[in-house]
């Protein structure tokens, strides 16, 4: 009886110790998605589609042509529902010598790897 006790202790005791290692092992949530309809490209200033968000329609854009944030502004996070590629710029003037980065439709980027400055919308 007295080994049986003192297993139970002895397992009691090892799974309150790794409890707690257990618990922080959970994976990170993932982050909230900004709001975004179908047919728009949305900008948001700060990171994780949060601060003033910009957004932009096919009816408002011409298909492949450079558009310039307004004077003084960026963004840092964005989502492409648009249907369509969307590459976009550090630089105002779309510059390939600059950075850039094509998000495919559907594309949810908490965290632009630059301040994007312009973007163009792709036919396809």
């Amino acid at each position: 009886m007295r080994k049986i006790i003192t297993a139970a202790v002895a397992a009691l005791a090892l799974t309150t110790t790794l409890a707690p290692a257990a618990a922080s092992a959970r994976p990170a949530a993932p982050p909230r998605l900004g709001n975004c309809a179908a047919g728009q490209l949305c900008l948001w200033r700060s990171g994780g589609f949060t601060g003033a968000r910009q957004i932009h329609e096919l009816a408002d854009v011409d298909i492949e042509s450079c558009v310039p944030l307004p004077s003084g502004t960026t963004a840092a996070s964005l989502a492409n529902r648009t249907g369509r590629p969307v590459t976009a710029y550090q630089s105002r003037e779309c510059a390939e010598t600059a950075e850039f980065h094509t998000y495919p439709t559907g594309s949810w980027a908490p965290e632009t790897p630059y301040q994007v400055r312009a973007f163009k919308i792709w036919e396809r």
